[in-house]
């Protein structure tokens, strides 16, 4: 009996002393890493509501209530003027250097309507910021600061991460300044619903409002994640906060840096959820992967020969565990790189190679957008008369579904109180005619309009297909 006790006391022994213990104090890596963390002031320019919020209506009330209408007219007049004027609205967040040259990172939500950016350091110096790059739907951005030779943090591999070790976030909640919290990894690959790309670490160091933005360090001080959303339902922590992995953010910086916004791989499937049900009926062991419900024709994945019906098992040598896996694995991979697919078909296995396309989106395009886009890019979309449009091409005619005999020139996005806006043009339409002659780029559609203005005309007129519907609209030619 005693011997059996001893056995099972080493037992409990051996495994607490494989755990690794509490630091003494987070101090020192807190001082070496906080001079790299920064505050983030934004402005944003916000229209006022142009009059009081209610209205005082006198129409149908009694004779008795007349003395009191001059005095209600007065106070409306008064108290309503002003309020269309356009008023300063701020916000705070917060944002790591990772470059000792002046590249910041942040949070897409921080920044993407600021009309003014401001960085400030711990030691109160203050910087005005330029956008390089932003992404919606992984809720990253990336600023720039004219400054040299800054303290910088690195990012670490998030993948190595396991639930129960510590991490330290490190931001300035409610604008009070830097502030540390300390906790553990909560979970790993958590889906909150936040975009199409969900794969966020769960911590419960507290994160409250003004840490979007912010790094969330191991106990390497290497970045293993990007402070971005909390769940609470009364707005404060309750030690349940989400953190954007490194692994998922670093290649989408990179990319932010290089091209101004987010460029995505596009392989051309609808897929669905492998239900118990489904992988009983295919004759597959478990539930996994991605079930193919649709190929858009011509999209990288039917020139690869893919059905609907398959199950995509494995994409360039990483399992599909679940179908929310390979439209991230996809996004990840970079344009035109040849991947293989391992497919289930037919009870059997099988490989197949696919080249992939570009996801292009307007709604990418808008969210990612940069102010000054690289000149390499101008093939892929351009400003015109407050509208970014882009050459019809192969795969936006399959990803917008239209006609294969289709040409011209697509709306990616509209700015308010421009030619384009005042012409009524919606994102997703496709100018196919300018001034009754067949358009398929820009220099066409500038063509088209430099014509109408020499010709004394106020306005060109376009021929439009919006979603199937053909119809004419007139652009001004003159930008207001």
């Amino acid at each position: 009996m005693l011997a059996r006790l001893t056995a099972i006391l080493i037992l409990c022994t051996s495994s607490v002393a494989i755990a690794r213990p509490a630091p003494g104090s987070f101090a020192p890596l807190v001082e070496t890493l906080s001079p790299a963390v920064v505050n983030i002031s934004t402005t944003q320019k916000v229209q006022g509501g142009g009059g009081l919020p209610f209205q005082f209506d006198f129409r149908g009330l009694p004779e008795e209530a007349d003395p009191f209408k001059e005095f209600f007219e007065k106070f409306q007049e008064r108290f309503g003027e002003g309020q269309g004027m356009a008023q300063d609205v701020t916000s705070l967040g917060s944002g790591f250097v990772i470059d000792p040259n002046g590249y910041i990172v942040t949070n897409n939500h921080v920044v993407e309507k600021a009309d003014e950016i401001v960085v400030n350091f711990q030691d109160e110096t203050q910087y005005e910021a330029k956008l390089i790059g932003r992404d919606a739907k992984t809720d990253l951005a990336l600023i720039k600061i004219d400054a040299k030779d800054l303290p910088y943090v690195e990012f670490g591999d998030s993948d190595d991460l396991r639930v129960g070790d510590w991490v330290v976030a490190i931001g300035n909640p409610f604008g009070l300044g830097g502030s540390v919290s300390a906790g553990i990894v909560s979970a790993r690959s958590r889906n909150i619903n936040a975009g199409p790309f969900d794969d966020f670490i769960q911590t419960d160091a507290a994160i409250n409002r003004g840490n979007s933005g912010g790094p969330l360090f191991d106990m390497n001080g290497k970045v293993v994640g990007v402070n971005s959303a909390i769940f609470s339902p009364t707005g404060g922590n309750i030690g349940i906060g989400f953190s954007i992995p490194s692994a998922l953010a670093q290649p989408v910086l990179e990319q932010l840096r290089e091209y101004g916004k987010a460029q995505r791989g596009w392989l051309g499937v609808k897929i669905q959820h492998v239900t118990e049900e489904l992988a009983d009926s295919l004759g597959l062991d478990k539930p996994h992967g991605a079930l193919v419900l649709d190929v858009t024709p011509d999209s990288p994945a039917a020139k690869a020969g893919v059905k609907e019906g398959d199950i995509i098992l494995e994409f360039d040598g990483r399992e599909v565990k679940e179908m929310r896996d390979l439209p991230r694995m996809v996004a990840e991979t970079k344009i035109d790189a040849r991947v293989s697919l391992s497919i289930w078909r037919d009870e059997n296995t099988k490989t197949v190679s696919v080249t992939l396309g570009e996801l292009y989106e307007e709604e990418e395009v808008a969210e990612a957008a940069t102010p000054q886009e690289p000149e390499t890019k101008q093939s892929r979309s351009s400003d015109w008369m407050g509208a970014k449009v882009a050459p019809l091409t192969r795969e936006l005619r399959n990803q917008l579904q239209l006609e294969g005999d289709t040409n011209g020139v697509v709306v990616i996005r509209v700015e308010p109180n421009t030619p384009a806006f005042e012409a009524k043009l919606q994102p997703r339409d496709v100018i196919i005619e300018a001034n009754q002659q067949k358009v398929t780029s820009i220099a066409e559609l500038n063509q088209a309009v430099a014509e109408a203005k020499k010709a004394g005309k106020d306005y060109a007129l376009l021929r439009v297909t919006r979603r199937g519907e053909v119809s004419f609209v007139t652009i001004p030619t003159k930008d207001k």
